[in-house]
């Protein structure tokens, strides 16, 4: 049986990644993952972190990164993506919740990481995770997927929708159809 997928998209600032982490406070149950950071200097965005949930941290973007993967002003680091977020997308075991803050374009440059989600969204894991909400031609076939339930966030929502955590609920859950999954 497929898992639960589960993106949430807005505009950046919606609060996408904040409701991830305020549901995934709310699981007891094994997680695999990574999420991105703001990286500040002086009161200035300069790059993204990522940080994986097993505690493991890199530079996903920064300004003045010498790469040929660009977005806007910020250089691309595929090696600290492909090292990091790809292997962090591999779970546990069948009860494990993959986290992915975020699916955007930065990620999407590592071919490791587009077939890492493909895999994953295809497995009976559940995942959570955010997504762009403008993107590029893989952006937009994983958005359209008929296995993925997008979530619109912005402001009048994001506070309502951290009862999602009771979708994810404990490993073991009844499906709608009342068999254990």
């Amino acid at each position: 049986m497929a898992g639960l997928n589960l993106l949430l998209t807005g505009p950046p600032g919606s609060g996408k990644s904040t409701l991830i982490e305020r549901i995934i406070a709310r699981l007891s149950r094994p997680l695999a993952g990574f999420y991105t950071r703001e990286i500040r200097q002086g009161g200035r965005r300069v790059g993204f972190s990522l940080i994986t949930l097993d505690g493991r941290e890199g530079v996903l973007a920064r300004r003045g990164l010498d790469s040929p993967f660009k977005v806007g002003v910020y250089g691309v680091n595929l090696a600290d993506l492909d090292r990091l977020a790809v292997p962090a997308l591999e779970p546990s075991g069948p009860d494990c919740l993959v986290v992915i803050d975020e699916i955007g374009r930065m990620e999407c440059f590592s071919a490791g990481f587009r077939r890492a989600l493909l895999a994953v969204l295809d497995s009976e894991n559940d995942v959570l995770g955010s997504i762009s909400l403008k993107g590029g031609s893989f952006i937009q076939a994983i958005k359209a997927r008929p296995d993925v339930e997008l979530i619109q966030i912005g402001p009048a929502n994001r506070d309502d929708l951290v009862s999602l955590a009771e979708r994810f609920g404990r490993p073991g859950r009844l499906s709608p159809s009342g068999s254990r999954r």
